[in-house]
């Protein structure tokens, strides 16, 4: 449970709603869920550009910021790579 009592799936279900909302990108996946000192850091994983071959679709990672009750803060895009692309 966050500290205010509401559950992080929760959290994360309404950050993901509002951010595809605002980007009209659709999330594959969320990478990472952190305490970001009073609210929380979601990296959120969106295809970008869909080429042929699926291995070199355009992807990218976003990260997301709500405060500790939920409310969306902000986002910025971090990354950007091949679906197929392997991190060293």
């Amino acid at each position: 449970m966050a500290e205010n009592g509401r559950s992080p799936a929760g959290l994360m279900r309404d950050a993901r709603a509002v951010f595809e909302e605002l980007t009209e990108k659709d999330i594959e996946s969320v990478s990472a869920f952190t305490r970001d000192g009073d609210g929380w850091k979601l990296l959120v994983e969106v295809l970008e550009l869909e080429r042929v071959p699926d291995t070199t679709s355009l992807m990218a990672t976003y990260c997301v910021r709500v405060d500790e009750q939920g409310g969306f803060l902000g986002y910025e895009q971090v990354r950007r790579y091949a679906r197929g692309q392997i991190d060293a």
